[in-house]
């Protein structure tokens, strides 16, 4: 509910967008950022509840395991990525920590932050942080949420000023901070389970866009994890990058969010894309327990780039390459923005020398929802190759469509957007980060590492299914140097694409800096 109606973009061309717009407006007194910012005083996630469902599955973990352990589960299906987001939110007894790069205005983002508020009215705490680049045009309803009880909002990297017209100038003047992102995913519910994954809250993630939906991956775990996604959700509340809503300068209306909220039940109540999930909250008892019986357990680490002032770490390029040099038989990468470098290629070079089978999975131009990705990425398909990795592309027609979309919607594509890797079969990693400059360089990235051989394999059988010939082009090279596309159904030596406008896209968009992808 919290961002303009920009979808599948890049912060950078969403920022160009956003100033394409600007150019158009006419100049006005426009809402900003108080002069003098009020920071509060540094606070923290509250304990872990001891009471409630979650904390009944923790505590069943650490008996049978121990308390460094977790119990996780894959969420493939957009369903499940959906529906378990609401079971933890309806489930919560008494802290709702959410941190993501977009939440849109869109029938699942109401629906979230419906159930959000809901949460807050039965005393649960709820605290959000999202990042300000998309969120013109909704301080009203920003200022007014964080006048409910129980509910804290904060704005990663804000605009001071608050209006779409007004941004120009300020992006010019300010770039640099500007082109900063968190783009970090994160749910953590009573401190004993917590969401992590590639999924924003929006329509195109939970498969009810009507436009094009995402092939996306999160992790639920349940135990230690959310202690270490807690810990992290506190670094970002209290970092000087992130700013209190209350410093926006349109004061609540109590009377308009009386009648937000109305606007916000009804929309929902008569969604006919929400078919498939509770419009109202429900006890997920059932569900959770068929969860719990399928759990795989390990340990975690969760690793992510730290945000303390003045700069931005960028510390996640190196936790991946860290994790995938541990490979000595078998590496397997699914990353929908993939533009290598030098460096990433003799690294991939290195491993298949040293005897280990490496297959990658990412877009084809088909699948893409940002042409501007595959314009950089495709001139290191032979470079892969030769590398001696196996290099797979994403179908626009997958036949796990039937999983990405959610009846009865029905999309015109489906592209992938799920970041994950699976190292000889025991190690996992599921999370935000893309293998492009932009993830490795300029945005805030993070990612879940789990030792869990049950997870590990249950991970790569997701990934070969989606490498197989239904779901996937295999892209190969002949001894001449020509590139060639198989699936299930043909071969063919130009790069699939839906249609010739994307194909005239992705040539333009090669004249913008690989650096900003």
């Amino acid at each position: 509910m919290l961002t303009t109606s920009f979808s599948g973009v890049s912060a950078l061309r969403a920022i160009a967008v956003a100033a394409v717009l600007a150019a158009g407006l006419s100049a006005c007194a426009a809402p900003k950022m108080k002069n003098e910012l009020y920071r509060p005083a540094p606070s923290y996630a509250m304990p872990p509840a001891d009471s409630g469902i979650l904390h009944e599955m923790a505590q069943k973990v650490f008996a049978d395991h121990g308390p460094e352990y977790s119990g996780f589960a894959l969420l493939d299906s957009s369903y499940d990525g959906l529906a378990m987001r609401l079971a933890l939110i309806d489930s919560a007894q008494s802290s709702l920590d959410i941190l993501t790069y977009l939440w849109y205005p869109d029938v699942s983002g109401r629906l979230i932050l419906e159930r959000a508020v809901r949460a807050a009215q039965r005393g649960v705490h709820v605290r959000l942080v999202i990042d300000d680049l998309l969120t013109a045009g909704q301080d009203a309803l920003m200022a007014n949420l964080q006048n409910q009880p129980n509910i804290e909002l904060r704005l990663f990297n804000p605009w001071r000023n608050r209006d779409l017209g007004s941004r120009a100038g300020e992006m010019i003047a300010e770039m640099e901070r500007l082109n900063s992102r968190m783009h970090d995913k994160l749910l953590v519910a009573d401190g004993n389970a917590a969401v992590v994954g590639g999924r924003n809250i929006g329509d195109h993630y939970f498969g009810l866009s009507e436009a094009y939906n995402f092939h996306d991956l999160d992790l639920l775990g349940v135990g230690h994890i959310a202690h270490q996604a807690n810990q992290m959700f506190d670094h970002f509340w209290n970092s000087e990058w992130v700013v209190s809503a209350a410093n926006l300068d349109t004061p609540p209306d109590p009377e308009l969010a009386r009648r937000q909220w109305q606007g916000i039940q009804e929309k929902t109540r008569t969604a006919e894309q929400l078919a498939a999930f509770p419009r109202l909250p429900k006890d997920w008892t059932t569900e959770l327990a068929a969860v719990e019986a399928g759990l795989h357990y390990g340990t975690s680490q969760l690793v992510f780039d730290e945000v303390s002032a003045p700069e931005i770490t960028q510390s996640m390029i190196a936790s991946m390459f860290a994790l995938f040099g541990q490979a000595r038989q078998e590496l397997l990468i699914t990353n929908a923005y993939l533009v290598p470098a030098e460096p990433g290629i003799d690294f991939l070079e290195g491993l298949a020398q040293a005897g280990v089978d490496v297959k990658l999975l990412t877009n084809s131009l088909a699948s893409h929802d940002v042409p501007a990705v595959n314009s950089h990425y495709e001139a290191w398909r032979d470079d892969i190759l030769r590398a001696g990795a196996e290099l797979y592309e994403f179908r626009a027609d997958a036949a796990i469509r039937s999983l990405v979309e959610v009846p009865p919607v029905t999309g015109e594509f489906v592209g992938l957007h799920t970041k994950a890797a699976v190292i000889d079969r025991r190690y996992a990693f599921i999370g935000s980060m893309n293998l492009d400059p932009r993830s490795a360089n300029i945005n805030t990235e993070m990612g879940a590492i789990v030792d869990s051989p049950g997870l590990a394999e249950a991970l790569a059988r997701l990934m070969e299914r989606d490498m197989s010939g239904e779901n996937a082009w295999q892209v190969r090279l002949d001894e001449a140097g020509r590139l060639s596309w198989t699936n299930s159904d043909e071969t063919v030596t130009k790069q699939p694409s839906r249609d010739f406008m994307q194909e005239v896209m992705n040539v333009i968009f090669k004249i913008v800096p690989r650096e900003q992808f």
